[in-house]
């Protein structure tokens, strides 16, 4: 593994500079400082260089041509400033940066692809939501082109969506945060504690498999996707073929689950909150999530609601767990998996290292921005904050979104998923099909009173 995705406890606060996590606190905050500074000295430069052709609305080649004719220069400024601010930190990361700003370019141009399509007219007829569309075009390429492996140096999955949800936020009401707390946290348990007992006991007691591979596919599903089996298979001590298998597992349920839940939603015609929780209950990685969310809240014509629910159940409830399951079957493993092995217990600090430090660059942004647009009447917020602060900030945050979702596709390749084997991936599959009948349960009808009346 990368440094930026070893063994958190070795690298102790090492981790400051060689963990995305921070990184992307460190960008999302600077860039909601940047934006604050500029809004109250009147300055629209953040607003220019949050550019995209989303909004555009075009019906013809033509309008979209003359729009980037006109802004090509804070296109260009807007490119230079991404390369800069994430070339010098995955250089840090210990990435190398004469594969990266090739890679990021590339990803760039993708991009602003897939912004234009999503600003056609007719795209809302045809369900071209640019998240899905990215996700799409992303497996496409990746699985009919092949890319050189150096060009995976740009597409960093976890960094961007990290650091679109520190920016998410700003955005986003802390007192939402602490009142839907309970609720989020409540829910986030009976789930995550379901899902992994029962994938770890089909795992060991129907197929047989070894208990640190149930330990790893267990909490990966009920979890974090990606970042919880990396802290666990280095809690228990797992194999390098451990890690992979429950990778593999959790990208092909998370493709799965971007489009089954936004469509099972629409067909069941759910509320944007309820759809938005159930996403959050049940997908299994941060950027499927936002996109599952994203793509279900602007087809029932409300994506701050959906993404909003997403985000209290998946981002500050659910990947809350990382740390407490790494630490218990860290636990677990020294005293009793390697009792004769293990000189060392395990100390309450591997919650710390195991925590996934972006949720707090979320509460900061969140805290923050609430705080100093608290005193704006609500008109003087409408017709100033929103347009002048807010806006840019999503602006920006859609972009890191969009680098994911392509990232997602471009690092897909479906002939490496067959390699999981069939009873990890009867296992996982069986805790998945408890894990969404018992978030649509939780989601609807349990909490579904609450989830509903978000956003309105």
């Amino acid at each position: 593994m990368s440094n930026e995705r070893g063994t958190t406890s070795s690298l102790g606060w090492k981790e400051l500079y060689l963990k995305e996590d921070w990184w992307a606190i460190y960008l999302g905050i600077g860039i909601v400082i940047v934006s604050l500074i500029a809004f109250l000295n009147g300055s629209s430069v953040i607003k220019a260089l949050a550019i995209n052709p989303g909004g555009l609305k075009w019906s013809s080649l033509g309008q979209l041509m003359d729009h980037f004719s006109a802004n090509i220069r804070w296109y260009a400024l807007q490119l230079f400033s991404w390369l800069v601010i994430f070339g010098v930190s995955t250089r840090i990361l210990g990435i190398k940066t004469s594969q990266f700003l090739p890679s990021f370019i590339i990803l760039y141009v993708l991009s602003i692809i897939m912004f234009a399509i999503g600003g056609w007219v007719d795209a809302p007829k045809y369900n071209l939501e640019p998240p899905l569309v990215a996700l799409i075009v992303g497996l496409v390429i990746a699985n009919v082109v092949p890319l050189p492996k150096w060009m995976d140096a740009g597409f960093r999955v976890e960094y961007y969506i990290k650091t679109g949800i520190v920016l998410l936020g700003a955005t986003f009401p802390i007192a939402l945060v602490v009142s839907a707390g309970p609720v989020a946290l409540l829910q986030a348990t009976i789930i995550s504690l379901t899902t992994c007992l029962t994938i770890y006991f089909v795992a060991t007691k129907v197929f047989g498999l070894d208990k640190r591979l149930a330990s790893v596919i267990g909490v990966g599903g009920a979890v974090c996707g990606v970042s919880a089996s990396m802290a666990i298979a280095s809690s228990v001590k797992a194999k390098k073929e451990d890690l992979y298998t429950s990778v593999t597992l959790v990208v092909v349920w998370a493709l799965v689950m971007i489009f089954f839940i936004p469509f099972a939603s629409k067909a069941l015609n759910l509320s944007p909150g309820d759809a938005g929780a159930w996403v959050g209950t049940s997908e299994f990685a941060d950027a499927a999530g936002f996109a599952a969310a994203s793509a279900y809240g602007r087809m029932a014509g409300n994506e701050n609601a959906a993404i909003q629910a997403f985000t209290l159940m998946k981002v500050i409830g659910r990947d809350m767990w990382i740390g407490i399951w790494s630490f218990v079957f860290a636990l677990i493993a020294c005293l009793k998996w390697e009792k004769e092995e293990c000189g060392v217990k395990p100390s309450p600090m591997e919650i710390w290292w195991r925590f996934p430090k972006f949720v707090i660059g979320f509460f900061v942004a969140s805290f923050f921005m609430t705080t100093i647009t608290a005193g704006y009447s609500a008109a003087d917020f409408n017709t100033l904050v929103k347009p002048g602060l807010l806006m840019p900030i999503v602006s920006l945050r859609t972009w890191a979104f969009i680098f994911c979702f392509l990232s997602i596709g471009l690092t897909t390749r479906f002939k490496d998923l067959k390699a999981a084997g069939w009873k990890p991936f009867g296992a996982f599959t069986i805790g998945v099909a408890i894990n969404v009948v018992l978030g649509f349960v939780l989601s609807v009808f349990v909490f579904g009173g609450y989830w509903s009346n978000l956003g309105k």
